[in-house]
């Protein structure tokens, strides 16, 4: 008969086998060609990724507005400086910011300021875009607070991702400074479609 002590180390052997083998937050649903473990190494290491610049092409297509443009991305941690140019309907547009202070300078228009930027982007340009899940999608990883459901490659990378009512594509990928980054990405929304081709990564690990 087990004593209490054998009793409790091996409970607590099969408590970390088992989160061994899922290894997955409760909130992300795997499938697909990939291997999970390596899933998860590819994720960390994006994970720790809080800088970068990006330069690179966007197209959208929404009920009243519909256009190509060029995309300027400077994230540094928590702040972000988004710019939007071209004929995309509306001018050029720029959206800068942090939890809770974001603005969105639109051409032609004026400066307006809002707790969150699917808030303007709504309010001003008629787009409802999860801004705040592009930061995560973008690096190719799923928003770490909502539930979403992964498909991954053969390369144990996201090749789709379904999450709060949206559906991304992720039809390549580049190497750059050690980090596999999405090359070019596909979003559809309810009433919003987004192409995203990165022609300049640079990705920077700020936090340590």
């Amino acid at each position: 008969m087990f004593n209490p002590t054998l009793r409790q180390f091996l409970a607590l052997g099969l408590i970390a086998l088992l989160a061994g083998c899922t290894g997955l937050t409760s909130r992300e649903s795997v499938q697909g060609d990939g291997d999970p473990a390596k899933w998860r190494e590819h994720r960390d290491q994006l994970t720790a990724l809080d800088g970068w610049q990006i330069d690179g092409k966007v197209g959208i297509r929404a009920p009243k507005d519909s256009g190509s443009g060029t995309l300027f991305w400077l994230q540094r941690k928590d702040y972000y400086d988004i710019r939007l140019s071209g004929p995309l309907g509306r001018g050029a547009a720029r959206l800068t910011g942090r939890p809770g202070d974001v603005s969105l300078e639109v051409a032609g228009q004026g400066r307006f300021q809002a707790s969150s930027p699917e808030e303007l982007l709504e309010a001003q340009l008629g787009w409802k875009l999860p801004v705040s899940h592009l930061v995560w999608w973008v690096r190719g990883l799923p928003a770490p607070d909502t539930k979403s459901i992964l498909s991954l490659d053969t390369d144990s990378r996201l090749s789709g991702l379904q999450q709060d009512g949206w559906q991304v594509e992720y039809l390549s990928y580049v190497e750059q400074n050690g980090y596999w980054l999405p090359e070019r990405i596909k979003l559809h929304g309810a009433n919003l479609d987004v192409t995203l081709v990165v022609k300049d990564w640079q990705p920077r690990q700020l936090g340590q």
